[in-house]
C-alpha cells in the first residue's frame, strides 16, 4: 500500500445517495468562453448547443450509480436525485464524477472522493465536495452537494432470517409489489414421462405429482375463451406441444402452435403475438438468423390471420447516442417468455388470469423430459425437432448426440398472473406498430375476478420482478422521486428496472441454511476479480454468496451454497464467444472460492474445513448405450471431430437453461433471467422473473420447511441423481448439512468417472461436477488431465477474446 494512502474498507449493505448539485463547473466546462457564448445567445436570440451534465458514482472500479441528464444552462446543474444502492465492495474510497455527454463517450468535468472509512460509522455524510480534475488539479470554486449514509447488512432485520411473518413483506421499493392470495405451479422440462415418479408426498399426505408444462399450456390455450397473449425471445410456429403417446391429449396429437394460435384466434379469442426481432433475419441469411430464432417465419406464419403478431425491436432509448442507440438493438434481446391467457375457475363457473412465465421458449429443441436421451426417439419425437448447436454441421442426417435440454418454468394463478399481464400490455403499448396497438381487449377485475386462497395451507405470496427500461415499456414515472420510490433506477435518460438483480440479492441475504441454484450462466462481481475488472460484469450475485458464507464460517454456521450450470456455454466449444464466457466464469469461482478460503484461514480452521465444504459447482451430462431399434444416421459425421468422438463414446452434455434459485426450501425464484450483465443490468436484455413463497410453509424453530418448494427441489435431484440413490434420501433432506454436500460430491464424482470411462454405460444419473478441482487455497485446476471438456479441444478455463468486447460475453 502506498504511503498515506487509505486501507481499502467493505461496505456490505445499502449505501444512500442523494446527489443535489454542483457549482461553478463553468471553470471545468468551456471557462471564459462558456460565458461570452452565453451572451451571445442571449443578445441575439440565437440556439446554443447546451451542455448536457450528469453525475456518477464508483467504489472502486464499479460504477454503482448515475444521475440523469440535464442542461447545464443557465444555471449550475441541480439533480435532487436519490439512490438506494446495494453495496458488496472493497475500496479505500468513492469517487464522484460529473461528466458532460458527448456524441461519442463522455469527458469527466472534474471528480470528488470521499474515504470509505468516514462512512462506517453509519451516520450521513453531507458535505460540500471539491473537485478535481482527472489530473487532482482543483478547479477553481467548484463543487458537488452529496449526502451518503451506509447501512451495513448487520442491520438488516432480514439479513440471516430466513422469511419471518409478518414483517416480510417482499422487496421494498419495488414496481411490483408482493402480492398474496396466489398459487404457483413449478415445472421441470417442457415435459415428464409417466415413468417420472419420485416418492414424495405433501404434508397433507398426498403423493406429490409433478406437473407437465406443455400439456397445461395446450389446454389453457385450447380453453381460453377471450385473450391469449404470447411474449418471446422467440415462438416458433412449427412446434408441436404434445408429443408424448402414452399421455397424449385428445385433438392434440400433431397440432403445431402456429395452428393452434390460429384456430382460437378463428374462434374470436383475442390472440396477440410479440416476438423479439432479430435483426440479423434477413433473405440472405436464411430468414433464420444468427440466434436461429425464425422470427421471420413466425410473422409471415402470422400474416394474413386474425392473429396480431409483430417483431419486436431491443429499441435504444431516444436520448440515448448514435452510438449507444446502434449497440443496444444490434446487442441485446428481449428475452422474456410469458404467456398470458383467461382460463375456467376451478369450479367451472367463471374465467380467471393466468401467466406462465418462466426460461423455456416455445420453439426449437425444448422439448425434453427427465431421461434427456441423446439418441432415442430421433426418428420420431424428435424427427422434425433435432437440435445440436455445438457441432459445425449437425443434423439428423448425420445422426445424435441431440442436444438435451433442462429447464424450467411456472405459472401464476392470482393477483401476482395480473402484473405478467401488466407487462404484456406495457411492451404492447410502448412498441406495437400503429396498425394493431389498439389490439389489446379491455380487460378488467369485473371481467376475471380472481379467486380466493385466504389463508389455505397451499396459498403462495408472490413478486414480480423485471430486467427492463422505459425503451421497451411505458408507465416509468418522469420525476426521479418518484421513480426512485418504486426502486427504479437512471441511466443517463433511460429509467430502468432492475428488480431481479434487487429480488436475487435480498434472498441471498435472508438465506440462512442454503442456496441451490441452477441457471445457464453464473458470473458477476468483476470488481473483486484478480484481473479484467474492468470488464462492466458489476452485478453482486457471485459475491453475495460468498460473502454469505464467509459470514457462516465466522460466525460457526453451517452453510451450502449448489451452482448447475451447463458443462459450456452452448456453442463450439474451442470457439472465441464460448471461451470468452468460461473465462468470465473461472474468475468468478476464482473469487467466490477465495473469500471462502480466506473466511476458513481467519477462523483458524486451516486443515479442518474445504472451501468445497460449503461451495460447488455442478453440470448435467448423459451417456445411452445403443438400444435396440435406434436410428441409424445414413451419413454419420466427420472422423476426428468433436461430433465423431461424442457419437462413438456415446455422450454429450445437457444444456442447463434454467434460471432457478431456492432458497432455504422456502423461497423460490423462477424467471426468464440469466445470471449475467446482459440480463441483470435493466437496459441490456429485457427480462421478468418472479420469486415467491408459501407462508404456511416457512421455516421455523424446530421443523424445516416442507412445502411445495421443497418437493419442487427434491423432485429436481430426483431426477439429476436421487432416482439411482434413494437409500440416501434422508441425507438429502438437510442440503446445509456437510454430509450432504460431501453425499452429493460423491455421487457427482462417481457419475463423473462413469461419463469419461473407456467403457460405455447407461449413465445412472445426470449430476456431474463442473470439471474443476478446487484447493485448500481456493485455487483452482482443471479436473481434466488434459484440461479439455471430454470429446473437444476446448479449454475448460476458457480465456480472454481479443475480438469480442465483453459488453457482448458479459
Amino acid at each position: 500500500m502506498a504511503e498515506g494512502s487509505e486501507a481499502p474498507s467493505l461496505l456490505h449493505g445499502i449505501l444512500e445517495v442523494t446527489v443535489f448539485e454542483a457549482i461553478h463547473l463553468q471553470h471545468a466546462l468551456f471557462g471564459e468562453l462558456l460565458q461570452i457564448a452565453e451572451k451571445i445567445e442571449e443578445k441575439l436570440h440565437l440556439p446554443f448547443a447546451h451542455s448536457k451534465l450528469y453525475a456518477t458514482l464508483d467504489i472502486g472500479p464499479a460504477r454503482v450509480a448515475r444521475t440523469r441528464e440535464i442542461e447545464f444552462h443557465p444555471n449550475n446543474p441541480v439533480w435532487n436525485e436519490s439512490f438506494r444502492v446495494y453495496v458488496a465492495h472493497s475500496s479505500p474510497e468513492l469517487t464522484i464524477s460529473v461528466k458532460n455527454q458527448e456524441v461519442v463517450g463522455a469527458k469527466v468535468l472534474g471528480q470528488a472522493t470521499v474515504p470509505t472509512a468516514r462512512l462506517l460509522s453509519g451516520e450521513p455524510v453531507k458535505d460540500w465536495l471539491e473537485l478535481h480534475s482527472e489530473l487532482t488539479h482543483e478547479l477553481q470554486r467548484s463543487t458537488i452537494h452529496v449526502q451518503l449514509q451506509y447501512f451495513d447488512v448487520s442491520t438488516d432485520p432480514c439479513w440471516n432470517s430466513g422469511i419471518r411473518l409478518p414483517q416480510f413483506n417482499g422487496v421494498n421499493k419495488c414496481y411490483f409489489a408482493q402480492r398474496t392470495n396466489c398459487i404457483v405451479t413449478l415445472y421441470q422440462n417442457s415435459h415428464l414421462s409417466n415413468g417420472f415418479r419420485p416418492d414424495f408426498h405433501l404434508t397433507d399426505g398426498n403423493r406429490y405429482e409433478p406437473p407437465r408444462l406443455w400439456e397445461d399450456l395446450y389446454n389453457s390455450i385450447n380453453n381460453a375463451k377471450h385473450f391469449i397473449y404470447v411474449v418471446g425471445w422467440s415462438v416458433n410456429t412449427e412446434i408441436t406441444l404434445v408429443r408424448d403417446p402414452e399421455r397424449m391429449i385428445p385433438g392434440a396429437e400433431g397440432v403445431t402452435v402456429g395452428e393452434l394460435l390460429k384456430r382460437k384466434a378463428e374462434q374470436g379469442v383475442t390472440v396477440l403475438v410479440m416476438v423479439w426481432q432479430d435483426r440479423t433475419s434477413i433473405s440472405f441469411l436464411g430468414n433464420a438468423g444468427l440466434m436461429n430464432t425464425h422470427d421471420e417465419e413466425t410473422r409471415k406464419f402470422f400474416e394474413g390471420s386474425k392473429v396480431k403478431c409483430f417483431l419486436c425491436p431491443r429499441n435504444a432509448d431516444k436520448s440515448l447516442t448514435a452510438v449507444q442507440t446502434v449497440e443496444v438493438g444490434a446487442e441485446f434481446t428481449h428475452h422474456q417468455k410469458t404467456v398470458c391467457l383467461d382460463v375456467a375457475t376451478e369450479n367451472g363457473e367463471g374465467r380467471q388470469v393466468v401467466s406462465f412465465i418462466g426460461g423455456i421458449d416455445i420453439c426449437g429443441g425444448r422439448y425434453d423430459d427427465e431421461n434427456h436421451t441423446i439418441f432415442g426417439n430421433l426418428d420420431t419425437t424428435y424427427l422434425n425437432d433435432f437440435q445440436q448447436n455445438n457441432f459445425p454441421h449437425a443434423n439428423l442426417k448425420h445422426g445424435g448426440p441431440r442436444e438435451p435440454w433442462h429447464d424450467v418454468h411456472s405459472r401464476l394463478e392470482g393477483p401476482a398472473a395480473w402484473d405478467v399481464l401488466t407487462n404484456f400490455e406495457q411492451r404492447w403499448k410502448k412498441q406495437a406498430p400503429r396498425e394493431i396497438e389498439q389490439s389489446l381487449l379491455n380487460i378488467t377485475q369485473e371481467m376475471f375476478p380472481n379467486p380466493t386462497w385466504v389463508d389455505q395451507p397451499e396459498s403462495w405470496n408472490v413478486q414480480v420482478f423485471r430486467s427492463i427500461d422505459d425503451a421497451s415499456v411505458v408507465g416509468f414515472p418522469s420525476d426521479p422521486a418518484q421513480a426512485s420510490e418504486m426502486g427504479l433506477v437512471s441511466g443517463k435518460d433511460v429509467t430502468i428496472d432492475q428488480s431481479i438483480h434487487a429480488g436475487y440479492i435480498e434472498a441471498i441475504r435472508r438465506a440462512k441454511r442454503f442456496i441451490y441454484i441452477e441457471n445457464q450462466y453464473f458470473f458477476g462481481s468483476c470488481y473483486a476479480w484478480k484481473e479484467e475488472q474492468d470488464s462492466g460484469c458489476l452485478n453482486l450475485i457471485p459475491i453475495e454468496i460468498a460473502l454469505k458464507i464467509a459470514s457462516k464460517i465466522k460466525n460457526g454456521e453451517r452453510f451450502a451454497a449448489y451452482v448447475v450450470t451447463p458443462m459450456w456455454p452452448e456453442g463450439e466449444p474451442e470457439g472465441d464467444t464460448v471461451q470468452a464466457i468460461l473465462n468470465w466464469n473461472r474468475l468468478t469461482m476464482e473469487m467466490m472460492y477465495g473469500i471462502i478460503a480466506k473466511a476458513i484461514s481467519d477462523a483458524g480452521l486451516n486443515g479442518k474445513a474445504h472451501p468445497s465444504d460449503y461451495l460447488n459447482f455442478f453440470c448435467l451430462g448423459n451417456r445411452e448405450l445403443k438400444k435396440q431399434g435406434e436410428y441409424i444416421p445414413p451419413d454419420p459425421p466427420q472422423s476426428g471431430t468433436d461430433y465423431s468422438r461424442a457419437q462413438i463414446n456415446r455422450r454429450f452434455l445437457i444444456y442447463v437453461h434454467a434460471k432457478l434459485m431456492i432458497v432455504d426450501d422456502e423461497y423460490v425464484i423462477v424467471g426468464s433471467a440469466n445470471l449475467n450483465q446482459r440480463s441483470l443490468e435493466g437496459d441490456r436484455d429485457t427480462e421478468i422473473a418472479h420469486g415467491s413463497y408459501q407462508p404456511f410453509h416457512l421455516n421455523m424453530q424446530q421443523e424445516h420447511a416442507r412445502g411445495q418448494i421443497h418437493l419442487y427441489r427434491m423432485s429436481l435431484w430426483y431426477e439429476h441423481f436421487m432416482s439411482h440413490y434413494k437409500h440416501l434420501r434422508q441425507v438429502f433432506l438437510e442440503p446445509e448439512s456437510l454430509e450432504c454436500v460431501k453425499t452429493v460430491r460423491e455421487v457427482a464424482g462417481e457419475l463423473w468417472e462413469l461419463y469419461t470411462g473407456d467403457i460405455v454405460v447407461d449413465l445412472p444419473g445426470h449430476l456431474l461436477p463442473f470439471p474443476i478441482k478446487v484447493s485448500d487455497s481456493g485455487d483452482l485446476s482443471d479436473l481434466p488431465e488434459d484440461g479439455r471438456f471430454p470429446d473437444t479441444n476446448g479449454p475448460v478455463k476458457g480465456k480472454k477474446s481479443s475480438v469480442l468486447p465483453p459488453i457482448l460475453t458479459t
